[in-house]
């Protein structure tokens, strides 16, 4: 029989070995990243992300088909593991939100009174982890995959509410994520864990777990799926995209933008820099993104039934349509390309939910705000979502303007505003002659802003979008504002604008080179009489 002493000895002995090997883990883990020029959590990141496929090739071999618990244990086990390695014990914040999680289900049932706890607990813990790990950079830390399974945990309390209304007043879209019947600790840990999605997504409902733990996620009834072609195609792209970002990222930077050398370069070549730049920095989210939904799809997560001519679908947990998003000329392309599965529960969970306030745009910006709070408490994430909630709107209505020639009075209030919030610093970098041949005569210096005096990134932050030519698009973000000042390089004339009285029949004038939009004259308050004079080409009537 072992002493007391004997048991020490062993306990010590297992503490000495676990650290030599936590430091020879670190130390290998270290040079490693050094040598690729990427942070160490940075390779755990991705290091994880890519183990997600001998877990789902090990998923499809031994227990696609197996008892329901033997999956759910399994997916709790690696996820776990993967939080660990990445964040060693701080794996304990998704643990106690997971628990408490289970807990508000049982305790409160199908009640909206549940639906609001979840969504004010998990969004303060995730907001007060935001607030004591915050520092000036982008770090990954505990708090990035706690973000995705705060969605998860709230669309779970909203799906598990909907099971027990009415049938007959869901929605198609409510019936099919509804949850009828009450899950377990497991079920809900399984969902929560799943290496497949638990670091950076995508999301995915629990009835569509579920599917996948008991078999139905596969394109071959009663066999396993034939997605191992499929899931090589987007681990590829993920890969290509991978590849060329490790070894053009130390050559394509933001402190780049802020040195005296950029400042001093010629102003197309800023312009250039700030568009490679702005799409280039995206492509390390891409990469993810890519790469997890292959594990998807791997697994058969990421079925999603059959199209008209009868093939499979495997788009289900794709997070980007990368053809659309490396050529899309609008904004709202952009969008429906970018981080899909996020901006789909948003539309589904929080939204669509507002319904009751009876007036979209609210709904809309709303939406955007709880967007930007779940991303972070710094200011930027608050101005990027107030600046995407102004371009969508602007660029639905010169849309419709475009393609009709009609301004109506609301639209002219949201364009009104937007050349006030965007032209005021153009004078900076345009000189008369330029802007007088883009049909704009001068610009109001009162309204300047400092920071954009010396500094071209600040104006292309703030003014790149307004009176553009919307079907240059986002693509083309900095370049538009170069090549305005020569309209002779754009394939239409651009939109120029005139403030004109509704009663005077200006709204159907014409000019053959340009298409005017009128301005309401009851749009004129005395902040536009102040700051935001009229921009025409020619006299008003």
């Amino acid at each position: 029989m072992a002493t007391a002493a004997d048991q020490d000895v062993e306990t010590t002995a297992q503490l000495v070995v676990g650290v030599l090997r936590a430091g020879v883990e670190a130390q290998w883990l270290g040079k490693l990243s050094a040598y690729l020029g990427a942070s160490e959590q940075a390779l755990r990141l991705i290091i994880s992300i890519f183990l997600g496929y001998p877990f789902a090739l090990f998923y499809r071999q031994f227990l696609f088909y197996k008892d329901c618990y033997l999956i759910h244990l399994f997916h709790i086990v690696t996820g776990l593991s993967i939080a660990y390695f990445n964040f060693g014990n701080q794996l304990y914040h998704s643990l106690t939100c997971v628990v408490l999680q289970f807990l508000i289900l049982r305790l409160m049932g199908r009640t909206i009174t549940a639906v609001l706890t979840t969504f004010f607990l998990q969004m303060v813990y995730l907001l007060a982890g935001y607030y004591y790990t915050a520092t000036d950079n982008y770090d990954i830390k505990w708090t990035m995959p706690h973000c995705v399974l705060t969605l998860k945990l709230i669309g779970l309390a909203v799906d598990y509410y909907d099971g027990g209304r009415d049938w007959n007043s869901l929605s198609v879209e409510q019936q099919k994520y509804a949850i009828l019947r009450v899950p377990s600790l497991l079920e809900i840990a399984g969902f929560s864990y799943f290496y497949g999605g638990f670091l950076v997504g995508p999301q995915f409902s629990m009835n569509n777990y579920m599917k996948l733990v008991q078999g139905q996620m596969t394109n071959v009834p009663g066999k396993k799926p034939n997605s191992i072609l499929p899931a090589l195609k987007r681990l590829s792209l993920g890969l290509f995209y991978l590849v060329g970002y490790t070894l053009l990222s130390p050559y394509i930077t933001e402190d780049y933008l802020l040195t005296q050398e950029y400042e001093n370069s010629p102003f197309w070549f800023r312009c250039l820099y700030m568009l490679v730049w702005g799409k280039f920095v995206l492509y390390k989210y891409v990469t993810c993104w890519l790469v997890t939904e292959g594990v998807c799809i791997l697994t058969g997560l990421g079925f999603n039934g059959w199209d008209e001519k009868g093939h499979p679908l495997w788009d289900a947990c794709a997070n980007m349509k990368v053809w659309l998003f490396e050529t899309t000329p609008r904004f709202t392309g952009t969008i429906a390309s970018f981080n899909i599965n996020t901006n789909a529960w948003v539309a589904r969970y929080f939204f669509k939910r507002l319904k009751f306030l009876g007036n979209k745009v609210v709904s809309q910006g709303l939406s955007l705000l709880f967007l930007a709070l779940w991303h972070g408490l710094h200011s930027g994430y608050l101005i990027c979502f107030q600046m995407e909630f102004l371009i969508v709107i602007v660029e639905r209505q010169v849309g419709h303007i475009h393609y009709t020639g009609k301004v109506s009075s609301s639209e002219g209030q949201v364009l009104t505003l937007h050349s006030c919030l965007s032209l005021p610093g153009c004078h900076l970098n345009y000189r008369e002659p330029s802007l007088e041949q883009a049909g704009i005569h001068h610009c109001p210096q009162a309204h300047l802003l400092p920071s954009a005096a010396d500094h071209s990134l600040a104006f292309h932050g703030l003014f790149y979008d307004c009176l553009l030519p919307f079907y240059l698009g986002q693509m083309v973000q900095s370049l538009q504002v170069y090549l305005l000042s020569w309209p002779c390089f754009l394939p239409e004339p651009p939109i120029h604008i005139a403030l004109c009285s509704q009663n005077n029949g200006a709204k159907k004038r014409k000019i053959k080179e340009s298409r005017v939009i009128c301005l309401p004259d009851g749009l004129k308050w005395d902040w536009y009489r102040n700051y935001c004079l009229p921009f025409h080409r020619t006299p008003l009537p």
